[in-house]
């Protein structure tokens, strides 16, 4: 029912927030939820759950929308209907979207939802507050902004109804930046860069862990996606910033650091700091095992002098040692496996042997079919992906006794791409069984406007029946299935629940887990291993928030999230693991023994 106790119309105190999409859109909102914060706006939870109102207590409410995919602007729409619907009956005042469908689909969005009041594009964030606050009628009155009387943007002359820069390039231009002579296409080592302040962020993730981008855009042209027609070419960060940023994120509470872009890999490369720019000079010095500095031996290169992402998470790991005395995880995402070339992969290994960088790479190969892979334009060979995980596994081996058993790879697919076959598809499920994947996701081709894939499309010899796409989908999910089933319970077959301090002497899998939540259900006890306890979900190295499986830990004592505990492996529920707290087992041991 509408709520009777709203404030006075001429009054904006508070706003709600709606993340959607990934977690580079996330960064996007907590930025823009920071800025509205320190406008003076009070934050208000969205609560999907609440039948009356999902935006009880706010007075304005920003979508932050998805448009990537059919599916992710239909989830994006409704929320937007949800909150337009929530205005009509007085419960909110404003309602602002932004983001990515913005970007894609600005000409249709108020023929899609008529009742927004304000759009602002992934290229303005900075206009949030303008955007949910509305236009300033009465600047002179010495009010705070928040209580001053507001025109709504269709009534304001003199300002515009929406903020949407067409690139990069204009919005720096429309923010009087120094662009003269650079481009951002990344072919020169002039681009602009990622000039955007990803700073002084109001996080939307637990405390204890964050996304951390390092760069925006993408110059790959893969034939299916849309990314770079929404947000542009390549934008990499400059690594000052990078450190500066996870400083801060390290200073409020944040023990995992996940890196994002569109394209990680290839970070550096636009501005004249990447990896291609000084790989002829790294290269002599790694043949030599030597650093800059002329000291020499295993593990002493010094990655910096590769530059590109070599250097940079040399840079981010020895940040850690600086602000956090060498505690965290640093967790690379979105790898390209084009230009996932040599000395990124030993740079990973040793950097991983330091006990910095988890031994986990999220790299989408899509396809395993040479002839899918070129219609795809992904410019790399069946061969080549599977070379750069074999040398990757190898690379990190078992380097590190933290992070026992090793190198996980996480990938996703996608069947029904139009032209696929069935051969086209046995070879894919071939591949996922020979490199034994430790995570997959798949997704069925998706038609998007605008692309080249969606052109093919439309030729019916080349079309996928939406029957086969998901048979298709089905067949590789149920193969991971049984691959990643499998690799549970074997972990779980080395702990005997009788002989729980014989189990962790004969090699039990121990691994630490970062606690992120505690369950209101209690484990049920077990014999020879506790008398039952508290329920807690968490994540081992190899488990990335909200895309992996998790660790449930039993514990007797009261964890908190943001704690990290070593456990052993004692069960295993499908893709989750079961885990105790070995010093809980090493205790209820010894404790028998004394009787």
């Amino acid at each position: 029912m509408p709520n009777t106790t709203r404030k006075k119309n001429d009054t904006i105190e508070s706003v709600s927030l709606v993340s959607l999409g990934c977690p580079k859109n996330l960064v996007d909102s907590e930025k823009m939820l920071g800025l509205l914060a320190e406008s003076g706006l009070a934050p208000v939870s969205y609560d999907p759950s609440n039948e009356d109102s999902a935006f009880e207590g706010a007075d304005a409410v920003v979508i932050n929308t998805c448009g990537f995919l059919e599916a992710s602007k239909d989830e994006s729409l409704q929320v937007i209907k949800d909150a337009i619907r929530e205005k009509e009956a007085g419960n909110v005042k404003r309602v602002v979207v932004a983001g990515c469908l913005v970007q894609r689909h600005r000409a249709k969005m108020l023929e899609w939802a008529p009742g927004i009041d304000a759009m602002v594009g992934v290229f303005d964030r900075d206009k949030i507050v303008e955007a949910v606050k509305g236009v300033d009628d009465t600047s002179g009155t010495g009010l705070p902004a928040g209580r001053r009387k507001l025109k709504s943007l269709e009534e304001a002359s003199d300002k515009p109804k929406y903020w949407i820069a067409a690139n990069a390039l204009v919005a720096a231009k429309e923010r009087d930046m120094k662009v003269t002579g650079l481009t951002v296409h990344g072919k020169d080592g002039k681009g602009i860069g990622y000039f955007e302040d990803d700073s002084a962020r109001l996080r939307l993730t637990p405390r204890h862990y964050s996304y951390l981008r390092i760069s925006e855009g993408c110059n790959q042209n893969c034939a299916f996606c849309t990314i770079p027609s929404i947000r542009g070419k390549m934008r990499s960060k400059p690594l000052d910033r990078i450190c500066s940023e996870a400083r801060e994120l390290i200073n409020d509470g944040a023990f995992e650091i996940l890196l994002i872009g569109q394209d990680t890999t290839s970070y550096g490369d636009d501005i004249g700091a990447g990896l291609r720019a000084k790989s002829q000079m790294a290269k002599g010095q790694m043949a030599k095992g030597q650093m800059a500095n002329g000291r020499s031996g295993k593990g002493s290169v010094d990655f910096s002098d590769y530059g590109g992402l070599p250097a940079l998470l040399q840079a981010l790991s020895d940040t850690i040692d600086e602000a956090n005395h060498g505690q965290g995880w640093l967790r690379l995402m979105y790898a390209y496996p084009t230009n996932f070339s040599d000395p990124i992969i030993e740079a990973f290994g040793a950097l991983v042997a330091k006990g910095r960088l988890v031994p986990y790479l999220d790299i989408p190969l899509q396809h395993a079919s040479d002839r899918v892979l070129e219609l795809m334009r992904r410019n790399v060979t069946r061969k080549q992906q599977g070379d750069v995980i074999k040398k990757l596994r190898k690379a990190v081996g078992t380097a590190h006794p933290s992070f026992a058993p090793g190198m996980c790879v996480r990938t996703t697919f996608i069947s029904g791409f139009p032209g696929e076959t069935e051969a086209d598809h046995k070879q894919l499920l071939e591949f996922i069984e020979e490199m034994d994947f430790e995570a997959v996701g798949v997704f069925e081709y998706s038609h998007e406007e605008g692309t080249v894939a969606g052109t093919m499309e439309e030729d019916k010899k080349l079309a996928v029946p939406a029957a086969v796409k998901e048979r298709r989908r089905n067949e590789v999910m149920e193969l991971q299935q049984k691959l990643a089933f499998k690799k549970a319970a074997a972990m779980a077959a080395k702990f005997n629940e009788k002989d729980p301090l014989g189990s962790l002497k004969k090699g039990a899998v121990q691994l630490d887990v970062l606690i992120d939540a505690g369950l209101r259900t209690s484990g049920k006890k077990t014999s020879g291993v506790s008398d039952g306890g508290r329920l807690y979900v968490g994540r081992t190295y190899f488990q990335a928030p909200q895309i992996d499986a998790v660790t449930y830990v039993q514990s007797r004592e009261k964890l908190a999230p943001g704690e990290v505990v070593r456990c052993v492996v004692v069960g295993s529920d499908g893709y989750d693991l079961v885990a105790r707290p070995v010093s809980e087992l090493e205790k209820k041991v010894g404790l028998s023994i004394l009787r």
